[in-house]
């Protein structure tokens, strides 16, 4: 019994350590040895773009009154040509004013119909408007840095690049709430590991607040589609091209309102990892994807199944060897097991502070972890019995633009 204890505990605390910080070590590692011998030259060191070529930049937008003309306004006040930029909204359902507000601005071309059947069918019906060889998508409620589409043109300059992902960061006002705490330092970690993952052959998946691709790569997508970016990337990834990751193209929004609305967030993106990893099953055949896969498995199919489920097996199979006074090296498996209680309990005060709205990283850091994993399970759930609709139901954000950022 006890050294099947042990193996649990050993199998399921190197799954959890690998998925949230050994794999970004090992990149980083080679990395550095490759440097050794090879000097890399970053995108933003190459200078300026050599073309300028004719851009789309797609929105789809459901009842986003609130942001559309700031939305718009940040479009048209990008760093590049206006001649050579096609603004192209797709609001179908939407019953506020966001197809009125958007047709307003003769730039804009809107594309409406009443009836909402999800933003995979959205995407798949603007995109026989895209006139430009390059599409960058891009969420509504989110600002874009000024540079952005020059750094995307200047990945594609490479003719093995598909697709460039963007960064994705999460603004903070003296408003904002709790969740922004947790999910912005989820996001600088995520975003250093992207920017690895490039560097090492590919970024994995792309981020639906900015990401671009070459138009002619668009593969339709099944309507019922949950993560219409990462499917839709991923899939350009598998047809022999590389993602690339451009630090100077950023999109920044606000967090969730509060940790319910998160709780939403991160239960339909659970649902939509198991949905992608069915679809994008054939990636898990290294013999055809080779470094694709290995970085698919390390990067996000982990986290997605083992690491969830590895949480609670290491913490119970901790607690048990605990007690055992016969178990070779009890004083690390005490050690280790009171770390991870000491980081649960700071994640409960994370839990107790936000009732109250107290903004720290210190506590909320580990319950904005806890809540992430935990959304694995109800997510499995709602995939499993086809319950997760592919209509999104909007998060509550913690903030406007128009109050700014700080």
């Amino acid at each position: 019994m006890l050294d099947v204890a042990a193996f649990v505990f050993w199998l399921c605390f190197f799954i959890i350590f690998y998925s949230f910080g050994g794999y970004g070590l090992f990149l980083w590692i080679m990395l550095k040895l490759r440097g050794l011998f090879k000097k890399e030259v970053s995108s933003s060191q190459r200078g300026k773009i050599a073309t300028e070529p004719n851009i789309c930049l797609f929105v789809t937008a459901y009842n986003e009154s609130a942001h559309v003309r700031q939305k718009i306004e940040n479009s048209l006040a990008l760093d590049y040509p206006k001649e050579k930029l096609q603004l192209i909204w797709v609001t179908d359902g939407s019953t506020d004013d966001t197809p009125d507000i958007a047709s307003t601005y003769p730039q804009v071309q809107v594309f409406h119909k009443p009836e909402r059947r999800g933003k995979a069918h959205a995407l798949n019906r603007g995109m026989a408007f895209v006139k430009a060889p390059l599409v960058v998508f891009t969420d509504s409620n989110t600002l874009l840095s000024e540079g952005t589409l020059r750094a995307i043109v200047r990945e594609f300059e490479a003719p093995e690049i598909g697709c460039v992902a963007g960064e994705k960061r999460i603004a903070e006002s003296n408003s904002s709430g709790p969740v922004a705490s947790g999910e912005g330092l989820y996001w600088r970690i995520e975003s250093w590991l992207k920017k690895l993952d490039s560097r090492f052959y590919s970024t994995i998946g792309a981020a639906g607040e900015i990401f671009a691709i070459r138009t002619e790569l668009y593969s339709e997508l099944e309507e019922d589609t949950l993560l219409d970016d990462f499917i839709l990337s991923m899939r350009i990834a598998m047809k022999g091209y590389r993602i690339a990751y451009a630090e100077d193209a950023w999109a920044t929004e606000f967090a969730s309102s509060n940790p319910r609305e998160e709780m939403k967030r991160k239960v339909r993106i659970a649902a939509g990892a198991f949905q992608a990893m069915v679809r994008l099953s054939k990636l898990l055949n290294p013999f055809k994807y080779g470094k694709l896969t290995f970085q698919y498995v390390s990067h996000k199919v982990l986290r997605w199944t083992l690491a969830p489920i590895s949480l609670p097996f290491v913490l119970l199979s901790g607690i048990y060897l605990s007690f055992q006074t016969s178990v070779p090296g009890l004083i690390v498996f005490q050690g280790i097991t009171a770390l991870q209680m000491l980081f649960y309990l700071i994640a409960l005060s994370g839990f107790l502070l936000q009732r109250k709205n107290v903004r720290s990283g210190w506590f909320f850091a580990p319950y904005y972890f806890t809540l992430m994993n935990y959304a694995s399970f109800p997510g499995f759930i709602r995939y499993s019995l086809g319950k997760q609709t592919v209509l999104w139901e909007k998060a509550q954000r913690s903030d406007s633009f128009h109050e700014g950022f700080s």
